[in-house]
């Protein structure tokens, strides 16, 4: 079972996923932490990755499909994946369309969770997270069971730098005008699910379920 989640920055993806691993056993691939482990496994392409970061540029897409297909090779996503904030462009999901098509895999689900801007605004900002396992709550809507703790993992939550309004409305933007367009683009190939973000988050998971089967 190969699924994409889709939505912008705060729609909840993060949440989802964990719920989507502890059902399916399927990993979640986050574009970031795989960069990170490249960079500190040493690979060729975390090589070039850490000379582009290092000289102040932005990794390239080339770089990136790159470092996806050797995850995607890797013996755990034999049953399955979660792909999570990748591709962010058009040409982005073609490159990722191509490299799947010479795998021979494709993707079964794209799920997209619908949520307003200004819920978003108010969700990112209360938004915890765990450095550790990645897992994702909210002060408000999905509090940790013992405050600051991760029910996942025991370990810290923190605050990113980044959860702020004026940050938010930035990358807000930046989907709308880069990110947005590619629901029409898996929409065509039939393989686009809407579930409305805005319910309780159990709720969610269940929509969401229903969908996978």
């Amino acid at each position: 079972m190969n699924i994409m989640l889709f939505g912008a920055p705060g729609a909840g993806k993060g949440t989802q996923a964990k719920y989507i691993i502890e059902k399916y056993g399927i990993p979640q691939i986050s574009t970031g932490d795989m960069l990170r482990a490249a960079v500190s496994a040493g690979t060729p392409m975390g090589l070039e990755a850490k000379a582009c970061m290092e000289s102040g540029k932005l990794v390239s897409d080339e770089i990136i499909v790159g470092i996806i297909k050797d995850r995607l090779l890797m013996e755990d996503c034999k049953k399955g994946f979660i792909l999570d904030g990748f591709p962010r462009t058009l040409a982005q999901a073609e490159a990722l369309e191509k490299l799947m098509t010479e795998m021979k895999i494709s993707l079964d689900k794209v799920i997209s969770l619908n949520v307003p801007d200004e819920l978003i605004v108010g969700r990112v900002i209360g938004r915890r997270v765990c450095k550790s396992c990645g897992g994702s709550f909210h002060v408000k809507f999905n509090p940790s069971k013992k405050e600051g703790i991760c029910d996942f993992c025991g370990k810290t939550l923190v605050q990113r730098k980044d959860d702020n309004a004026e940050t938010v409305e930035k990358r807000l933007s930046e989907y709308h005008a880069q990110t947005a367009p590619l629901f029409d683009f898996y929409k065509e190939r039939g393989i686009m699910e809407e579930i409305d973000g805005t319910k309780d988050i159990k709720e969610i998971t269940q929509d969401i379920f229903k969908i996978l089967g």
